[in-house]
């Protein structure tokens, strides 16, 4: 039996979204061939759905964004059933359309990541379509669901910790790109794989260091502007998850179809 169909992924300050589920909520420890998870997965009840969540970073931010184990996350929620992901996080404002303050689903991603764990193949030839990395049904459900919320941008990734320099940062907004986040890839990339489909949610906290004149960002500045508007995040995801639409069709699922894939896909109760 499925033990969740949707799952919610925590970034940066934002580790905990079920104390106001319906019922009980279990946590569950899952063991995947990819080591363990962030922690363990938390499953309660909103708005009538199963709902997963995962804090991407660890209950008390342990694992900062160049060593969370990526694969693991994404294969602990599939082996619990989970189709469609909602996955916010903070990011960096790189043009001035948008603001601190501002939550933006972006349609595109580019990745600058190094090092990082990526994909799950390691033997054969399975090519992944990723032209369009987010779900446009998932994405669609969260646009509905507060109508102040941005659509479209592009997201480059970067390894971090570190921010960026004043030259990096300007380069990435001479490129068009719009937000700077360091946890977006390969999560994204692993969450198709595995056939499920996913949505960024991306909370700008701050404008990046090539788009003010002022000393640049820095951490706790990002995490005070999380933690003022995580009580519209997490009414923002509420509102989300009931307005989801079935999963069954979406090309997110349906690219597998007739592909020999050479690694193990979990279904539910493999965990």
């Amino acid at each position: 039996m499925t033990t969740a169909d949707v799952a919610v992924i925590g970034g940066t300050g934002f580790y905990s979204f079920l104390r106001d589920a319906d019922g009980e909520v279990v946590d569950h420890v899952v063991e995947t061939p990819y080591g363990a998870p962030s922690a363990a997965v938390s499953v309660g009840t909103v708005a009538g759905r199963r709902v997963a969540f995962l804090p991407r970073h660890g209950p008390h931010h342990e694992h900062p964004p160049h060593r969370i184990p990526y694969r693991a996350n994404l294969w602990a929620l599939r082996s619990l059933g989970v189709r469609q992901v909602l996955a916010p996080c903070a990011v960096g404002g790189l043009r001035h359309e948008v603001a601190p303050g501002d939550i933006v689903v972006p349609d595109q991603l580019v990745d600058r990541t190094h090092g990082r764990a990526g994909t799950y193949v390691e033997t054969g030839a399975v090519h992944l379509p990723f032209a369009d990395p987010y779900c446009p049904r998932v994405s669609s459900a969260v646009l509905a669901a507060d109508p102040g919320v941005k659509d479209g941008g592009a997201m480059v990734v970067v390894d971090g910790p570190r921010f960026s320099t004043r030259a990096e940062s300007r380069h990435y907004a001479e490129q068009g790109w719009t937000l700077i986040n360091m946890t977006g890839a390969p999560e994204a990339a692993l969450a198709r794989e595995l056939r499920m489909c996913y949505s960024a949610i991306a909370l700008v906290t701050d404008m990046d260091a090539g788009a003010e004149t002022g000393h640049g960002v820095g951490q706790e500045e990002v995490f005070a502007l999380f933690r003022a508007n995580l009580e519209r995040l997490t009414g923002l995801l509420a509102r989300t998850v009931a307005g989801l639409p079935d999963p069954a069709g979406c090309t997110c699922s349906t690219w597998a179809d007739g592909i020999d894939l050479t690694y193990a896909t979990p279904g539910p109760g493999s965990a």
